[in-house]
């Protein structure tokens, strides 16, 4: 019997099972070993927020390290035992493309890997821009970290919590401030009189973007990275864009292209082994991030703790090992 999470109804998460699945000759049926819960877009399609499907019963998650058990008659390059990355939804078993997964290197931790996927989206906004970044969840303080990599100088975090904003200090932030204040003239001063001229909202707040025009220079680039829900009031686009000369870009991870990247505009194949290289290098930190863990049959709590929101909460990490 095979078992998955899903979300039943609006802000209920449970355990359904099923028949186990089979390899087909081009697949390979995989067992899972850790999966990450994703805070933003989990939370979001559990609650039925703005600009989800809010259509239930529906499957969970996206970022999942399994253990290869059986390879089929037409697929090389896999055996088992391999372990790999693919971004499929939270259950014991699966039959996958191989297409879809990318394998984990043998001295990076099976608990860091589960990061691949949300750290691949971090890097669209890095390797499209990088310096100023709103918003110290996951995927800001893994897009400071890539913009860092990228030679960002000075890499900023802002946020308005502050063990957020300890913790991105502790990755390597250059300076992490509250958004309140004189923050404003802080970030001239690190910018030598200045702005950035890059800005990576990742904070999924519709009401930040209206933050990120104040913090960003003329002629600037603001990279919409998280997935805000709802609409954003008081924008001005002569005052805002039109006079300042920004450049918006929007970084959603289903705007890539399925094969050929080029720059600028990558692949998730691509980023994926980017992104597993960095970690098992040490270059990308992921450790802090994991705040919470749970046995996969205590996934229904992880989903409760989750919809409270609480600012300490970030990776939490489903545990699939008997």
């Amino acid at each position: 019997m095979n078992t998955e999470v899903q979300f039943t109804a609006p802000g209920v998460a449970e355990l359904v099972h099923s028949d186990l699945p089979v390899c087909g000759p081009d697949r390979l049926l995989v067992r899972a070993i850790a999966s990450l819960i994703s805070p933003g877009t989990e939370r979001a399609f559990l609650l039925g927020l703005e600009n989800t499907a809010r259509s239930y019963p529906m499957g969970a998650g996206y970022s999942m390290v399994a253990e290869v058990v059986e390879v089929g008659a037409e697929v090389s390059g896999w055996a088992e035992g391999d372990r790999l990355a693919t971004p499929i939804q939270h259950q014991r078993i699966a039959a996958v493309r191989p297409a879809d997964c990318t394998p984990v290197p043998d001295n990076l931790a099976s608990e860091q890997a589960c990061f691949f996927f949300m750290a691949a989206i971090a890097l669209q906004g890095v390797r499209k821009a990088g310096v100023a970044t709103l918003g110290a969840g996951i995927i800001g303080l893994l897009a400071m970290q890539w913009a860092k990599l990228n030679g960002a100088v000075p890499a900023l975090m802002l946020d308005v919590d502050d063990t957020r904003l300890e913790l991105a200090r502790e990755l390597g932030a250059d300076a992490a401030l509250q958004m309140q204040g004189d923050y404003l003239d802080r970030i001239a001063a690190l910018c030598d009189g200045g702005k950035p001229q890059v800005v990576v909202d990742a904070t999924g707040h519709p009401a930040a973007v209206t933050s990120a025009f104040d913090v960003i220079g003329h002629h600037g680039r603001l990279v919409l990275l998280g997935s805000t829900r709802g609409n954003t009031p008081d924008v001005n686009f002569y005052r805002d864009v039109h006079k300042t000369g920004l450049t918006l870009i929007g970084a959603h991870n289903s705007v890539r292209p399925a094969a050929d990247s080029s720059p600028g505009y990558w692949t998730m194949a691509d980023d994926q082994r980017l992104v597993l290289r960095c970690l098992a290098a040490g270059r990308l930190r992921v450790a802090g991030l994991a705040t919470h863990r749970f046995a996969w049959e205590d996934a229904p709590a992880a989903y409760a703790e989750l919809a409270a929101w609480n600012p300490e909460t970030l990776g939490l990490i489903l545990n699939w090992a008997d």
